[in-house]
Parts: C-alpha cells; sequence; structure tokens
C-alpha cells in the first residue's frame, strides 16, 4: 500500500527571550548561538532518520521554534542543501519559515529566497502594542508591518499572519481591529486561535488579569470568522483561514494524517510503513545543548511510540476533525490499515448528535461538530 505524503519538519529552539504563555520547546538565547554547530547536530539527526523514509518524496519543509529567523541565510541554505542531497524533494516543494517580526533585518528576506525558503510564517499575535508588552513579545506594531513590507519588498507572495484572541483585556472591537490591520498587509493565509494558558507556562502560574470568559471569547471566534470569510479567508482547519489555492501544504499534511520527519531539539516524528498498521511516533530531546551533543546516535532519540490498531482511530481523528473538509472512509482505511467497521459504531452516536454529517463513505463535521471537537474525538477513543 502507498505510504501517506511525507513532510520535514526541522525545529530551531532559541528564541530573544520565552514568551509567558508559550509550552513549546524554546529556550532563551544566551550570548552567541552555535549556528553552525546546529546545523551540524540537524544533518546527523537527518542522517540517522533517513532509513526510515527511503526513496519517498518530501512535499513540504517547516522550520520552527522557537525564532528560526534568528539563524542567517546562510545557515538555513546549508541545511537545506544537505537536505536535497539526501532527500527527493517535490518540484513543487513549501518552504516555511516562522518569523518573528523583532528579527526581521534589512536584506535578510532575499537571502532566505535565494536559500529555498518560498513561505514565510510571521509570529505577530496582535497589533495592540499595549497587548503585545503584555504577551511579552519583543515587538511593536510598526515592527511587525514593516518586516512584512520587507517580505514583500524581497518577492514573497505568499505569507501567513499569526494572530490571537481573547488575549488579557480584549475587547471585540480590539480583534476586530486586529484582522483590519492584518487585511491591509494581504497575506495569503491567516492563522486565527485563541490564547490558552498551558501548564508549564509562566500564565498557567500567574495568570493575567481580564481574559475573556468562554462565553465573550466565543462571540470574538464568530465575529472573527466571519470578517474573514467576508475578505475572502475560507476556513479549512480549527485555526487557520487561506485565500483559494493557498492552504498550508505543510500543516494539511499534518491534519491529513500524512508523514514527517521531525528533526531538531524536542522535534516530533511520524512515520507509517506497511499497510499504516506500523505507525511511529519519534521525538528527539528537548534540551539544545543534549542534542547536539547526542545528535546521530540513539541517545539523542527522546522515545519511540508504536501506535498500535486499538489507537490508531483516535489518533487519526484527532487529525482529520480539526478540516473542514472531513474525511473518507477509504481515505481511514488507507491510512490506518483498518476496516471502516472499526468506527461505524462511534461515526452513528456523532450523527445522532448532530456533530457529523454522512454523505455516502465521506464523513463532515457539522458547525456544531466544530464547536465541541474534543467530544467528537473522544467517542474514538479505545
Amino acid at each position: 500500500m502507498v505510504p501517506p505524503p511525507l513532510s520535514l519538519y526541522v525545529h530551531l529552539p532559541w528564541c530573544v527571550r520565552k514568551c509567558p504563555y508559550c509550552d513549546f520547546n524554546s529556550h532563551a538565547a544566551k550570548g552567541e548561538l552555535p549556528f553552525d554547530a546546529y546545523i551540524d547536530a540537524l544533518i546527523r539527526d537527518l542522517d540517522q532518520d533517513l532509513p526510515l523514509v527511503w526513496g519517498r518524496v518530501v512535499n513540504s519543509v517547516f522550520f520552527g521554534g522557537g525564532t528560526p529567523s534568528l539563524f542567517p541565510p546562510d545557515a538555513i541554505d546549508r541545511f537545506l542543501q544537505a537536505a536535497a542531497a539526501r532527500l527527493r524533494f517535490a518540484p513543487n516543494l513549501e518552504v516555511t519559515l516562522e518569523t518573528n517580526p523583532g528579527t526581521a533585518e534589512h536584506g535578510r528576506f532575499d537571502r532566505y529566497r535565494a536559500a529555498g525558503v518560498n513561505r514565510i510564517s510571521f509570529g505577530i499575535q496582535t497589533f495592540n502594542d499595549e497587548a503585545l508588552k503584555r504577551l511579552g513579545r519583543i515587538h511593536d506594531s510598526g515592527e511587525a508591518e514593516r518586516a512584512v513590507k520587507l517580505a514583500q519588498d524581497a518577492g514573497y507572495d505568499n505569507f501567513n499572519i499569526d494572530l490571537m484572541y481573547a488575549l488579557p483585556q480584549q475587547t471585540l472591537g480590539q480583534a476586530e481591529h486586529d484582522l483590519e490591520r492584518a487585511f491591509a498587509l494581504q497575506p495569503t493565509h491567516l492563522s486565527h486561535y485563541q490564547l490558552t494558558l498551558e501548564p508549564n507556562t509562566v500564565f498557567f502560574a500567574r495568570p493575567p488579569q481580564g481574559i475573556p470568559d468562554e462565553d465573550s471569547a466565543w462571540d470574538i471566534q464568530e465575529h472573527c470568522q466571519r470578517l474573514l470569510a467576508d475578505a475572502g479567508y475560507a476556513q479549512y482547519e480549527v485555526s487557520a483561514y487561506a485565500r483559494p489555492g493557498r492552504q498550508s501544504a505543510h500543516n494539511l499534511n499534518y491534519w491529513r494524517f500524512g508523514d514527517y520527519l521531525g528533526i531538531g531539539a524536542g522535534a516530533h516524528g511520524k512515520i507509517s510503513s506497511g499497510a499504516g498498521q506500523n505507525v511511529l511516533r519519534r521525538w528527539k530531546h528537548k534540551h539544545p545543548q543534549t542534542f547536539m551533543e547526542t545528535a546521530g546516535t540513539a541517545a539523542s532519540i527522546g522515545g519511540d511510540d508504536i501506535i498500535d490498531a486499538d489507537r490508531l482511530p483516535f489518533e487519526y481523528m484527532l487529525n482529520l476533525l480539526r478540516l473542514h473538509e472531513g474525511f473518507g472512509l477509504r481515505d481511514f482505511e488507507s491510512r490506518t490499515g483498518l476496516a471502516r467497521a472499526q468506527i461505524a459504531a462511534p461515526l452513528q452516536t456523532a450523527v445522532a448528535r448532530g456533530w457529523m454529517t454522512m454523505t455516502g463513505d465521506h464523513a463532515q463535521p457539522t458547525e456544531l461538530g466544530r464547536r465541541f471537537t474534543n467530544d467528537v474525538v473522544e467517542l474514538f477513543l479505545p
């Protein structure tokens, strides 16, 4: 059976400083960063995982973090050249680099583009300067707009803007203003997601004052969804909106239960083999120094988890039910190697509760189901 599409995720773990809401594997930079040593470690890490994907085509590359834009273009170029020598890159390869507007410099975007980066994702979060300070961001709204314009001047016509809503003391009008400022920059893609207080973050330990309650957050979300639709951005995933044909290929592959190599400190990967019943989830050691010292050896692997057949339906739904498009039962069988009969009962329950619809062999979440995604997914727990 043909394996699912393959992507490559590359984790670059350092930031200027750690934001109080962030639960990603990010580390505040202290002194000069070891760019060359880390790229060397990434290449060793890639070499170690290559046998998992021999001969397969890579459709997208995503540099996430941390703050990948701290890395100079020549470092990104060196890694991409090494990866291209080891992997089969698709002709229409999407290569995304996450960028903090506070690190944008004149001339860098031209060089990132020359290195092969053809999509930028700007972590702007909000255009409200007071809110940016409360979020611990290192940029202001003016720097955010300048960063986008620098990228546009370098020829980037495919870029994403990250925005958060339900921020401390945020009103519906302020959330609307954020979108208006974003629309003026004409991004091809917008990620619009709710601030959540995650464990092991400063905000979780010391919640900020004035976070909108659940009903207020829902009002903001519904209002912003209408604004996004009116501006020509179609929602295709819980938090993702895009112009026609400009969905993130990399993120779509995640949500469609595709495969991805995870390279770098704390990176997670998912690789299928056979009829889909052998699904490996692998993650690397989180601490950058430990990762650099052990990359290319078994000691760099934080863990391996083989997803057994009992857990596969839940794992599949955890991803696919984030997408508005839903899924086909044939796709479920292809991606998991399981018979559709294994999910017949929970599917019937979801339809009976008004959370999903069935058209032929295609299942799709309803508007109500999208509001209660977690409840729908829990129906498929083993």
